[in-house]
């Protein structure tokens, strides 16, 4: 486990990779053209199959759920969410969702997904989202210079490597949500998201505020 962690890190701090699984061509390139000005080493992917085929796998991904060959239905994506965690728990998956959008992205976000933008999605959002991914990342390399102790704080010895990065994601949660007294919008804002996104991960991990 020690191994495997030290390499994860060890790739953060090389240029990141960011993994762009989108059917547009067109789309894709401008993302790939645009990120790749932003500093990150943009690979593209088309379908689930051609994703899954990279290695070594980005840590960071922007993947649309709407694939071939089933365009009009969010399971491509979501097959590929699961084998992008199964994978390398640690990466940061963002969805592009147009379809059904509350429900497509609350089941991205469950089963792991870092977190969602609806299209038209702006540019800006869609950097914004990505440079959060790297925040956490960021965050859980720091957590790990303290030594595993740092980490069993929140989690069992026993549990994997997906329950560390959830534990961590929770941790920062509800660190920011302590700060702000219990602020949402102002808790959101501490860390780079929407108020609504906000809300998703609290209802991801159960979390409620106490009325006074």
């Amino acid at each position: 486990m020690n191994g495997q962690r030290a390499s994860h890190f060890n790739r953060i701090q090389e240029q990141i990779s960011l993994l762009i699984v989108e059917d547009d061509e067109a789309l894709s390139s401008y993302l790939a053209g645009v990120m790749n000005d932003e500093g990150y080493r943009v690979i593209c992917a088309r379908t689930r199959q051609e994703a899954l085929k990279i290695r070594p796998q980005p840590l960071l991904a922007l993947v649309d759920l709407g694939l071939p060959p089933a365009e009009n239905r969010i399971s491509e994506g979501l097959f590929l969410i699961d084998a992008l965690l199964a994978s390398e728990p640690h990466s940061k998956v963002i969805v592009i969702t147009g379809q059904d959008e509350e429900s497509a992205a609350f089941e991205a976000v469950r089963r792991g997904a870092f977190d969602f933008l609806t299209k038209p999605a702006s540019m800006a959002d869609i950097k914004a989202a990505i440079k959060r991914a790297c925040l956490f990342l960021r965050h859980e390399e720091h957590l790990s210079e303290g030594g595993e102790t740092r980490l069993h704080i929140t989690v069992r010895f026993s549990d994997g490597p997906k329950e560390t990065g959830d534990a961590v994601e929770e941790q920062m949660v509800r660190g920011a949500l302590a700060d702000t007294r219990g602020n949402v919008t102002e808790a959101a804002k501490r860390l780079g998201m929407m108020r609504e996104h906000m809300y998703y991960y609290m209802k991801k991990y159960g979390i409620q505020l106490k009325r006074t």
